[in-house]
């Protein structure tokens, strides 16, 4: 039978993985070894009876071997960070609020220690260079128009279909970033019916977000309505989502590396459930809180600590070089790494240096980043720098000597209708765990005697 091109089939991986050979598969099912080569190959579509014999012989569901491509569910979601560049990529989903958000699984983000299974494939993006700008008569035929028609209370946005014929139909909505994503796939051009002149090119892009996609599941859904997605930069927060995943094994824990104000960000923009952050205020003498206020604004939020962690320089073992403070660094011709600029181990190490007056283009290797604390260890290690700025617990993990600078309060800001949501409730019930506390104690560097506590309501 010619084979219908929608039709996928994982006949070959089942076979392998039950150690049966083309030709034992044949002779079980009562076919030729041919037949079972051209399945595999995707050359032809098997009948309805060869289908059930090779389902039974495996021990399986014909839709276990078989599906049409277009039976796989597709969701709309926000893509958090940029769009990337090809068409269809890797992502994981998480339902946080009233929407699904993608993270592409790309670079550093498709990988821990394994690569990390996708939940499912971007199939569509909208991009602004996707957008044409039209007078309405010069409309093309086949493609849709958005009006912004006038209303003494806003605008109000209408997406118009062209039907059969001259006729055309017409749909409301709100705002732009309620149209359905095929609408805003299909969308071609923006008109102002009012002055019957079209907006500039900028204009139209700049009411046209270029984040949405549609995603095709590769995983059942009601796993990925049950997850958490957590932002920060601290390595503890991966041992505590995979210990609540233990307690909890139904729960997944999305976890994303991000420095303070970055995690902070993701949050504002509605990608995360939590964000960890650990950022220290000269002025006012307060961690996290006054960074908080500012960046949640008409937002509520509630803040929890994780623990205090001990901030400093990471050296050589035994500290052959004598560093004592960072203002030694200059001193002593030493090389360092540094993370971004808007994390709270870069702040500290300008805050140090602004303190001890040295300025920042006295250090060497200023403009060396790095991007997460074990490849500041790593750096140490190789005998790529010197020194660099990160946390006792990373010390003693790779055998570093430690200069201790500051203690900062590590925090986990979540917006507090996120507190309803049974995931969270069961992420953070696990924070006061004995066993958890056992970890970090082991851990070292941390002090949690107030894990869990709220220290700051933010409404």
């Amino acid at each position: 039978m010619k084979l219908d091109v929608n039709l996928c089939n994982n006949l070959k991986s089942i076979r392998t993985r039950l150690g049966m050979s083309q030709q034992e598969l044949a002779n079980i099912a009562g076919v030729t070894r041919q037949s079972i080569g051209g399945v595999e190959l995707g050359q032809y579509a098997p009948s309805v009876a060869m289908s059930l014999r090779l389902a039974k012989a495996l021990g399986c569901q014909v839709e276990d071997l078989f599906w049409f491509e277009e039976d796989l569910p597709e969701v709309e979601a926000i893509l958090a960070g940029s769009a990337p560049k090809q068409q269809q990529s890797r992502v994981s989903l998480a339902r946080v609020g009233d929407q699904w958000i993608a993270y592409p699984l790309v670079g550093n983000d498709a990988f821990r220690i394994e690569m990390i299974p996708a939940d499912g494939e971007t199939v569509a993006v909208v991009r602004q260079s996707d957008l044409g700008v039209f007078p309405q008569e010069e409309l093309p035929k086949g493609f849709p128009g958005i009006s912004k028609l006038s209303n003494p209370e806003g605008e109000t946005l209408a997406v118009i279909y062209p039907d059969a014929g001259e006729s055309v139909r017409v749909k409301e909505f709100p705002s732009i970033s309620k149209l359905p994503l095929a609408s805003a796939l299909r969308l071609r051009s923006v008109t102002k019916v009012a002055s019957n002149e079209p907006p500039s090119e900028g204009e139209a892009q700049s009411q046209i977000g270029t984040n949405k996609v549609l995603v095709r599941l590769l995983d059942d859904i009601d796993k990925l309505h049950n997850t958490v997605v957590i932002a920060g930069c601290t390595p503890v927060l991966s041992l505590l989502a995979r210990a609540t995943e233990r307690w909890h094994p139904q729960l997944r824990i999305h976890y994303r590396f991000a420095h303070s104000k970055a995690a902070l960000s993701s949050l504002c923009r509605g990608e995360v459930h939590i964000a960890g952050m650990h950022l220290y205020d000269p002025k006012t003498g307060e961690h996290n809180i006054p960074f908080v206020r500012e960046a949640l604004t008409g937002k509520s939020a509630v803040l929890i600590t994780l623990g205090v962690w001990e901030e400093g320089l990471l050296v050589l073992p035994g500290n052959p070089m004598g560093v004592k403070r960072v203002s030694d660094l200059v001193e002593f011709g030493a090389t360092i790494v540094t993370h971004e600029a808007g994390s709270g181990s870069r702040m500290l190490l300008e805050r140090k240096l602004q303190e001890e007056g040295v300025p920042l283009h006295k250090v060497k290797g200023f403009d060396h980043i790095v991007h997460n604390h074990q490849d500041v260890a790593l750096s140490v290690v190789s005998g790529m720098a010197d020194a660099g700025i990160s946390t006792a617990s990373i010390a003693a993990a790779f055998g570093l000597g430690f200069i201790p600078l500051h203690r900062a309060r590590y925090d986990l800001v979540i917006i507090k209708e996120y507190l309803e949501e049974e995931p969270v409730k069961q992420f953070l019930s696990i924070l006061g765990h004995q066993l958890v506390r056992s970890q970090l104690e082991i851990l070292g560097g941390y002090d949690i005697s107030n894990i869990g506590e709220v220290v700051a309501n933010i409404s």
